[in-house]
C-alpha cells in the first residue's frame, strides 16, 4: 500500500467513525475529482438549491506537507427540504446542509459517495418513511447521477 493510498483509507475512516458502508452511497464517476464537484455543483445551482462550501482535502494535507489523494467535498442544501428535518427533529442540525464526497480511491477511479438519508432518519428519529427523507433521497440520486454521468 502506498503513503498515498493509506492516508486516503485513513482519511475516509477517520472522518466517519461508527458509520458502516451500508450508511453511504456511492457511484463511479468517469470525471476527475474536480470536474465532478464542478458538475454536481451546477446541478446543485440549476435545481435551485444553495452551495455553502467547497472544501479541497488534498489542499488542506497538503498545506500540513502531507499528502492526500484527490478529495473534495461539497456542502449545500435547500431550506425547503433542511427544515422539514429540522422541524421533525432539531438535532438533524447537525446532519445539514447535506455533504457529497468525490475522491480518487487507491485505482485512481474517483468515487462520489454521501450519506443515505434513511441514517439521518434513523439517527434522528426521524420515521424512515417521512416525505422529506423520500425528498432528500431523490434530490441526491438525481444530483450525483448528473455529476457522474457521462454525456
Amino acid at each position: 500500500m502506498t503513503l498515498r493510498s493509506f492516508l486516503c483509507a485513513l482519511a475516509l475512516c477517520a472522518a466517519a467513525p461508527g458509520v458502516s458502508a451500508a450508511d453511504l452511497v456511492s457511484k463511479p464517476s468517469p470525471h476527475s475529482v474536480a470536474e465532478t464537484l464542478d458538475r454536481l455543483e451546477a446541478a446543485v445551482g440549476n435545481a435551485g438549491a444553495t452551495v455553502f462550501a467547497r472544501v479541497d482535502h488534498a489542499k488542506g494535507a497538503e498545506s500540513v506537507g502531507s499528502e492526500l489523494a484527490p478529495a473534495q467535498m461539497l456542502m449545500f442544501g435547500n431550506p425547503k427540504l433542511g427544515t422539514p428535518a429540522m422541524q421533525a427533529a432539531i438535532t438533524a442540525g447537525l446532519d445539514l446542509p447535506l455533504r457529497v464526497l468525490a475522491y480518487e480511491d487507491a485505482s485512481g477511479q474517483v468515487q462520489v459517495v454521501y450519506h443515505d438519508p434513511a441514517g439521518l432518519a434513523a439517527t434522528h428519529n426521524i420515521a424512515a418513511d417521512a416525505e422529506v427523507i423520500k425528498m432528500m433521497t431523490g434530490a441526491l440520486g438525481k444530483l450525483t447521477d448528473a455529476a457522474v454521468a457521462t454525456e
